[in-house]
């Protein structure tokens, strides 16, 4: 941006908050566009993982809130203005995820940023937006700590986190596996809250965790983990593993023939990270939060209108990836538009109320965001490998469907503080 160039924003302080300390520039500046000739257009922020362990995924959930720009578009933007978007690779990488936030709120000065699938980088990401009051969706990660100790006040998730599934998963798998337990996780992050949780409620309920395996992240070459496990013997396995890592777990385990020796808990099943896979490597029992054969009004044109937009795409149906991508994008449309304004905080005030009816969902239960940890409450679905399809591509047998408020997660509600509105910078483009 050229220095006479006057400010796609407005900053206005909330009472009692401060400017950014030494920070001097566009969102430091009063311009405001009430004369403007023509509205502009809202610029939005997508900071995707589209290369790293999350790359599937990342380049799944980009494709889900272009999606729903595309159709807002299509009904003349929001607001009178056409939406346009600028996108960074965030590499999966919580180092790179400071400089995309930076770069795209000081510079770029999008309204709104939206992305992540790494923890890390989702957590790297929203530090930064809270110290502009840039609002941030946080659309695929599903660490525990995200609505926890990582919360903040402009922040919003849209996954179910890995307290949520194990919640949904565990108690089942006791009564069928048994009640000693092994774990691998993924030596970062989410790897860690989501086993401590799954710890939690294993010993919560009777068993017992008789070894933790740590592995590395971009592990491949799973032989020594499945060889303790052989020599553990336990009556489940619990994974805390994603991306390309876990692909690459699965597609070993079914090679050393322990996918049916053993119950195995995935707690949770990203569509992009086994689509392609075969069934042989889609074994044990795992948690989602949309499945596209789900027998609900919408589902099917949905999955119609996914395919006109990506008839060349490599996955040929949307899965909870792609869903959470294009919830995200559509509910913060539609927050501005029955605001009526891009305000940051009345959107936070706005989005604190939120309440999407379980038909607008596509799932079987209303969904509401918790105003205490910013945490979109929803369905979860407990599913196995379907045996028996009735068409190409239809992986998944659901087993169960969980309430919401059966799978609330209270120790991340106790560990989350979010600031108080009045200390987060108020702006408006």
């Amino acid at each position: 941006m050229h220095a006479h160039s006057p400010s796609r924003r407005r900053l206005v302080l909330a009472p009692g908050a401060a400017a950014v300390a030494g920070f001097a520039g566009p969102w430091a500046t009063q311009h405001a566009w009430a004369q403007a000739k023509q509205k502009k257009p809202l610029l939005i922020g997508l900071a995707t993982d589209d290369s790293g362990q999350y790359a599937a995924s990342g380049q799944d959930e980009q494709l889900g809130m272009r999606m729903a720009i595309a159709e807002f578009n299509e009904r003349g933007g929001v607001l009178g203005r056409r939406i346009e978007t600028v996108h960074e690779n965030t590499a999966g990488d919580p180092v790179v995820a400071v400089t995309v936030a930076e770069k795209m709120i000081r510079q770029q000065e999008v309204a709104f940023l939206i992305g992540g699938v790494h923890s890390g980088v989702a957590s790297a990401m929203s530090r930064v937006a809270q110290k502009y009051g840039c609002v941030y969706f946080n659309s695929n990660s599903s660490s525990p700590s995200e609505a926890g100790a990582e919360c903040h006040r402009v922040k919003f998730v849209w996954d179910a986190n890995g307290t949520n599934f194990s919640t949904s998963v565990v108690k089942g798998a006791m009564t069928g596996f048994g009640r000693q337990w092994a774990l691998v996780t993924s030596d970062y992050l989410w790897g860690h809250n989501t086993a401590k949780g799954i710890r939690r409620i294993v010993e919560g309920n009777g068993g017992q965790i008789v070894e933790e395996l740590l592995v590395p992240q971009g592990t491949r070459d799973f032989a020594p983990v499945l060889a303790k496990l052989r020599r553990l013997n336990p009556g489940v396995v619990a994974t805390a593993v994603g991306g390309d890592d876990q692909k690459t777990l699965r597609q070993q385990v079914q090679e050393a023939g322990m996918d049916r020796s053993v119950g195995w808990i995935n707690n949770q099943q990203d569509w992009p990270d086994v689509y392609g896979l075969g069934r042989q490597a889609l074994f044990g029992i795992f948690g989602t939060t949309w499945y596209w054969r789900l027998g609900l009004a919408g589902v099917p044109d949905f999955v119609a209108r996914y395919r006109q937009a990506h008839p060349e795409y490599r996955l040929k149906v949307p899965g909870n990836v792609f869903f959470n991508g294009y919830m995200a994008t559509r509910e913060l449309l539609r927050a501005v538009q029955r605001t009526g304004t891009t305000n940051n905080l009345k959107l936070i005030a706005e989005l604190e109320t939120l309440r999407v009816p379980a038909a607008e969902r596509m799932q079987h239960f209303d969904a509401w965001m918790n105003p205490h940890t910013h945490q979109l409450q929803q369905t979860v679905y407990v599913a196995a490998y379907n045996s028996m399809p009735t068409q190409p591509d239809d992986l998944f047998r659901i087993l169960a469907r969980i309430r919401p408020e059966e799978v609330q997660d209270a120790e991340s509600a106790q560990a989350c503080k979010l600031e108080p509105l009045a200390a987060t910078p108020s702006y408006e483009t």
